[in-house]
């Protein structure tokens, strides 16, 4: 009972990440006083990247397409609203690796 509770609380988590993921294009990366920011645009809307050099979750990214997934609100490393970053070629509803966290914010 507690095996098939666990599969399918799982599974509605993969649904989750998967209704709320999009392609974006990184337009540029940079650092500032241990911050990077990626200048990224979404559907026509320019959106900012922030996260912090220190994490190990943080990384300036090259110019190109990638997949984003919005986390659910209070989840992830940051006070604000969280996204995983993925490669293009990535399947996203077998977590692949995540590229970086970041804190989104509109431009």
């Amino acid at each position: 009972m507690k095996k098939s509770i666990c599969v399918f609380i799982l599974l509605m988590a993969v649904q989750l990440f998967a209704a709320d993921k999009s392609l974006i294009t990184v337009k540029d990366s940079t650092v500032s006083n241990g911050v990077v920011i990626v200048t990224i645009s979404e559907s026509g809307k320019a959106y900012e990247l922030q996260c912090n050099q220190s994490s190990s979750n943080c990384k300036g990214l090259k110019a190109a397409d990638y997949w984003m997934v919005r986390l659910p609100k209070n989840h992830g490393l940051y006070d604000c609203s969280n996204v995983d970053l993925y490669q293009q070629t990535a399947n996203v509803d077998e977590h692949d690796q995540v590229l970086g966290e970041y804190c989104i914010n509109e431009k």
